[in-house]
């Protein structure tokens, strides 16, 4: 693998970055959001929740609107990355951990469990989102199981986020073109608002992709088609009631690699198609008494993969994870003598499951189901503030993986700010974790065939903790501008971490004995895979700093994010899915934009991610890669707005690292080269 070096323009960032983190140790606030385009502090708001929490607007970030994968704008969130080249193969990853051991839903709907350790298990085309929300670490006990390294929050556009003032009936079209794969996006979208009440979305879009190429011209093999589906009604009912309902489907059908991750490998591509459909009931009752507001989701969400490999054994087969959930939550507003209280009060229970037929023959399936009651409570006195929780988790496990063996499990968590100075706080936390035996890789279903049943596999449990500052300073150089300051250090520990043990004959698959469980080794090959507990625990700990400048037309963010893992016995890092360590190199990030006139926006985006070499020698890379985009909206044409931009300016030839990397060019993920978009939307 070619290694790359840093331009000149990254010493600068480094710098400007190092800079900015001296400042913010004497200071502290309220997180910005990631746009750059304005600041938002409001006295109520807990300083805790917006410095661990970050979100992302598409219509606000202007790589989110010309987005084809999820990193083109979920990495501009310190702590956070997306590896996988392929747009079925997008693998999101905070502080190390993968979505397996992340909250991701959509719309609230959960999306559990794995489908094919080649592919990435999060299906969804950006072009449906108007905002990610990501907790970064788990800090609350409001998420709950499967939440170990934090949630991903994704929402999709509603009728009120595009209806104007006044307005009963609209539609926006939206289309794009990306140079690299030859990309072409086209999709509509019509909104209503038939009566005072009511709101009502239909959007249709097509994203057909050809094969791109990496900065050394080596060609990143996919020829698809997608359909993109989302159907949305609501309806305020005498003024305190909301219901809701909504479709989504993202569909992608073609040719891609055998094995995606590995998209330069010299096997032939097969046709395989990857399918998600979601449908969600919501429901919300807010009466003007502060002890009530109510909101309640009832959802399903099934994601299929489907491949046909012409007949060839083994390879041919239909893979599905199935979740079926309910939740219902209330927040209390009360004020006492000994201060205020946000109590939050909630109930969920999901079902998942996964099915597998391999060559179309033979069917398996398992599942899992989770219940849980939570209460949280955020103590307002005066300048400090206090959020304890508790939670019951009741987890039936899976069969064919731990027995269907019930873990009942009670966890707490502690939080705590202290504002110190006017807008600066000072802040805490402490979360215990749980995570019950997740289901196997679906593609690894067999009814108990050749798997060894773990009787005895424990739940991941630990903590994770954080301590840190943030500040906002104003009228600094002209009235009205922000400097917002902030640091945090953390550390999380999980025990019993669970490990899926193959068959075969390599490093790390040489099977479990079928009856005992005891690893097999190089020259002692056993029969059965399953899952087991590591032998040592794992801690994590970094260290994620972010500074944002705004004024009224330019805007700069800079952020810097480290995580590492290590294991209490042999101090290697936590392994991954896709081969190797989870570990990813320190990243350094600079977001620029500019409006020069009320018509145009000019923006830049930097980003470099050190190298990083992992306990056994094994090395990723460090790479750096520049981004430039302007949007243009005429003002004789305000329904207009052209964007365009180039993405990877200097053709960088590089492997996130949260993809798959291996010493051959052969089976490493590349990312694409240069890359032009231009986008043109008319909404009217």
């Amino acid at each position: 693998m070619r290694k790359t070096s840093l331009n000149n323009l990254s010493p600068l960032c480094l710098a400007i970055t190092s800079i900015l983190v001296v400042q913010a140790a004497s200071a502290e606030a309220d997180m910005p959001t990631m746009t750059m385009q304005k600041i938002t502090v409001t006295s109520d708001s807990s300083v805790r929740e917006s410095v661990q929490q970050d979100e992302v607007y598409s219509e606000d970030y202007t790589p989110a609107q010309q987005a084809s994968h999820l990193s083109d704008f979920l990495e501009v969130v310190p702590g956070v990355s997306v590896g996988g080249t392929s747009s079925v193969n997008q693998r999101i990853r905070v502080r190390g951990l993968d979505d397996t051991n992340l909250k991701v839903s959509i719309d609230g709907a959960r999306q559990e469990g794995a489908l094919f350790y080649h592919m990435g298990d999060v299906t969804i085309d950006p072009d449906l989102l108007k905002q990610t929300e990501v907790a970064v670490g788990n800090n609350s006990i409001t998420l709950g199981n499967d939440a170990l390294g934090g949630a991903v929050a994704f929402k999709t556009v509603d009728a009120a986020d595009l209806l104007k003032p006044g307005q009963k009936i609209g539609a926006k079209l939206h289309a794009g073109y990306a140079s690299n794969n030859d990309e072409v996006l086209t999709s509509a979208t019509v909104f209503a608002a038939p009566a005072e009440n009511v709101d009502l979305l239909a959007y249709y879009g097509k994203r057909n992709v050809e094969s791109g190429e990496d900065g050394e011209g080596r060609e990143l093999f996919e020829d698809s088609k997608g359909e993109n589906i989302l159907l949305k009604a609501g309806a305020t009912i005498a003024d305190d009631h909301r219901i809701g309902a909504s479709f989504s489907r993202t569909e992608k059908k073609g040719v891609f690699p055998f094995r995606p991750d590995f998209p330069s490998r010299p096997e032939d591509p097969i046709p395989q198609q990857v399918k998600r459909e979601t449908y969600n009931v919501d429901y919300g009752f807010n009466p003007a008494n502060p002890l009530i507001d109510v909101s309640a989701n009832a959802y399903q969400t099934k994601t299929q993969i489907l491949r046909d490999s012409d007949g060839e054994a083994g390879y041919e087969f239909d893979a599905e994870v199935k979740t079926t959930g309910a939740k219902i939550e209330n927040i209390s507003m009360i004020e006492s003598s000994v201060g205020n209280h946000k109590l939050i009060a909630g109930v969920e229970h999901y079902k998942k499951e996964s099915a597998m037929s391999r060559d179309f023959a033979k069917a398996s399936s398992d599942e899992a189901k989770n219940t849980s009651v939570y209460l949280e409570d955020q103590w307002r006195l005066d300048k400090l503030t206090l959020t304890p929780g508790v939670r019951y988790d009741r987890y039936e496990s899976p069969k064919f993986v731990s027995d269907g063996k019930t873990y009942n499990n009670v966890v707490g968590a502690l939080a705590a700010s202290y504002e110190i100075a006017p807008r600066t706080q000072i802040f805490a936390s402490y979360t215990e974790l749980f995570n019950g035996p997740d289901l196997g890789q679906a593609i690894f279903n067999s009814n108990g065939e050749g798997m060894y049943v773990n009787k005895d596999l424990k739940p991941e449990e630990g903590y994770n903790s954080e301590i840190g500052i943030s500040t906002t300073l104003r009228d600094l150089t002209t009235a009205n501008d922000a400097l917002q300051l902030s640091a945090k250090y953390f550390k999380s520990n999980i025990e019993n971490y669970q490990q899926f043990i193959r068959t075969g004959n390599s490093a790390g698959r040489y099977g479990l004995n079928c009856t005992t469980g005891a690893r097999g080794s190089a020259g002692n090959l056993q029969d059965c895979q399953g899952m087991i507990n590591s032998d040592e625990d794992y801690e994590i700990k970094g260290v994620e700093l972010a500074a944002n400048y705004t004024t009224n037309n330019f805007g700069m963010g800079l952020s810097y994010s480290r995580a590492r893992s290590e294991g209490d016995k042999t101090g290697n890092s936590i392994p991954s899915v896709s081969g190797g360590s989870a570990d990813s190199g320190d990243r350094y990030m600079v977001n620029l934009n500019y409006d020069p006139t009320s018509e145009l926006g000019l923006g830049w985006r930097s980003t470099y991610v050190d190298s990083i070499t992992d306990n056994n020698g094994i090395s990723k890379p460090s790479y750096d890669v520049h981004d430039v985009y302007m949007s243009y909206a005429p003002r004789q044409f305000q329904d207009i707005k052209a964007t365009l931009g180039v993405y990877n300016i200097f053709d960088e030839t590089y492997a996130n690292h949260s993809s798959r990397l291996s010493d051959s060019d052969a089976t490493t993920d590349f990312e694409p080269g240069r890359n032009i978009k231009a986008s043109l939307t008319y909404q009217f």
